[in-house]
């Protein structure tokens, strides 16, 4: 194989092919009267970034499944000037199965980064930060903001609740001030060498991870 054939190679072997046996050995497509499968997927094959439980399955059928075990946890991301980390927090949420994604401020986002996953996930729009408090006031959640703040608490060791929002601020600002005060604590994330700060991606993920060993 050359070099040049090698990325191809590895582009076809994504996914599975057709369901084997042809449409005479299909799964049922519906089950319990939902469609649970998606005949082109099992006819042409799928070469879709999902798990192997959900090979073959609609995506209607996948975000009913998720929705029975979502966690209780959501994430919120400030969105003034098209911040490309949010569709890298959006895959982030999908792996650990948060509750929601909310893009505070602009509503539209860059979503390459999300690999599709936002298909996956419920994404709300918030146009500021009062709009999502009031929300997350209604359905008594607390809003913890995660940025390296003065004042702020170090997330290591943080009682994290099971419910909760986690706010992030966009890539080189970090939170706004509105957002900054009106959260019930600001955590960061303790660093050990010579950056000021951390991608916003990276920031978000870690925080979503240690929801998981606390709670999952």
């Amino acid at each position: 194989m050359t070099a040049d054939a090698e990325p191809h190679a590895r582009e076809s072997e994504v996914g599975v092919g057709p369901w084997p046996g042809g449409p005479d050995a299909w799964p049922p497509l519906d089950v319990d009267g939902v469609r649970r499968h998606d005949p082109e997927l099992l006819a042409h094959g799928d070469r879709r970034n999902v798990v192997d439980r959900y090979r073959y399955w609609t995506v209607e059928a996948i975000v009913a499944d998720l929705d029975t075990r979502r966690h209780p946890f959501h994430v919120a991301i400030e969105n003034w000037a098209h911040d490309l980390n949010i569709g890298s927090v959006v895959r982030t949420a999908n792996a650990f199965n948060a509750a929601g994604v909310h893009v505070v401020g602009r509503r539209r986002w860059n979503r390459r980064g999300a690999m599709v996953t936002d298909r996956y996930l419920h994404v709300h729009h918030h146009p500021d930060v009062a709009h999502l408090l009031a929300w997350a006031a209604e359905e008594g959640l607390p809003v913890l903001g995660v940025d390296n703040l003065p004042g702020s608490v170090a997330l290591e060791g943080y009682p994290l609740p099971r419910a909760c929002v986690l706010l992030f601020g966009q890539e080189g600002e970090g939170l706004s001030a509105a957002a900054g005060a009106a959260c019930a604590d600001v955590l960061h994330i303790r660093q050990f060498g010579s950056t000021r700060s951390i991608n916003a991606g990276a920031a978000a993920a870690i925080a979503m991870h240690t929801w998981i060993t606390l709670h999952a």
